[in-house]
């Protein structure tokens, strides 16, 4: 073998001219105006909204019936009509409210159930059973028993609000801790860390996109139901929420105002969204570098 290594041909050496860097051109340029414009993030959101706008403006005037289906322009109206006069106003703060209560209660009881089943192997058992039962079960469908539980009320959303919450973020949170690497599992044993610092300072902040996920998740189930509770029911405390608006509007053929209503739905979700949910993670996972 090493004779045969030996008899193997040399290369020839040659030399080869450098080529001038100038005369292949730029290898990073500025980006145009017009560049910047299309590759804008809010612009192409803008322009999907109205593509939206635009498609719906032009289906309502071909289908011409207000009955079916309202035009954009006559929605709009509508809905300045009514938060003018304050209506959609004090019935979408009266859900919020119920929702802030409601998501409050089920955020607190995820964090203690995550909490436990981080601490005991026992823990993870039981907290992946309950998620195994009741996270795939409609929290409306718990409608009935929250009625004869709590009677007609405040109570009985916050009931099924909380059954929203809770398993969605304690999935996702269980799920990111069992993610966590064993070395960052490591370095705070061997810091010393324990209970609920180890849980703080180790766990959280390395499973925070998952933790995030499940808020985004949480928050989307909760005010969904809901707006589908008030639906049903509807009044809570003094006076009815949007799901309520929706539903008047409905019994009195008003679909302009019923549009109204499903609007306002969707705006709280698209501010929730883009301004609260997109301002924590550019705090948090976009600034720790977890996420792109």
């Amino acid at each position: 073998m090493t004779e045969s290594f030996r008899q193997s041909p040399v290369r020839t050496e040659r030399e080869v001219d450098l080529v001038d860097a100038g005369v292949i051109g730029d290898v990073e340029r500025p980006l145009t105006f017009a560049e910047r414009v299309v590759n804008n993030e809010a612009v192409q959101r803008l322009t999907i909204l109205v593509a939206i706008i635009v498609i719906w403006e032009i289906y309502a005037r071909w289908l011409n019936n207000a009955l079916l289906f309202p035009t954009f322009t006559e929605t709009v109206k509508t809905f300045s009509k009514d938060v003018a006069n304050g209506v959609l106003v004090d019935r979408t703060l009266t859900s919020l409210r119920t929702l802030a209560i409601g998501y409050a209660f089920g955020l607190a009881l995820a964090t203690l159930l995550t909490t436990f089943a981080v601490a005991s192997s026992i823990g993870t058992r039981i907290l992946s059973t309950l998620t195994a039962m009741f996270n795939p079960l409609p929290a409306i469908a718990l409608l009935p028993l929250a009625l004869i539980w709590f009677g007609l009320g405040t109570p009985s959303l916050v009931f099924v609000i909380i059954h929203s919450v809770l398993w969605a973020v304690s999935l996702n949170t269980l799920i990111g801790f069992r993610s966590v690497p064993e070395t960052l599992r490591m370095s705070g044993r061997n810091l010393g860390l324990k209970g609920a610092r180890y849980v703080g300072l180790i766990l959280i902040p390395a499973a925070f996109p998952s933790i995030l996920a499940g808020l985004k998740i949480g928050w989307a189930f909760a005010w969904r139901t809901l707006v589908a509770a008030e639906l049903v029911f509807g009044v809570s405390s003094r006076s009815g929420g949007i799901g309520w608006y929706i539903f008047e509007a409905r019994n009195d053929l008003d679909t302009a105002t019923v549009f109204s209503g499903l609007l306002a739905v969707i705006l709280i979700g698209l501010i929730v969204e883009s301004v609260i949910f997109r301002a924590l993670e550019a705090r948090t996972v976009n600034l720790w570098g977890m996420q792109r």
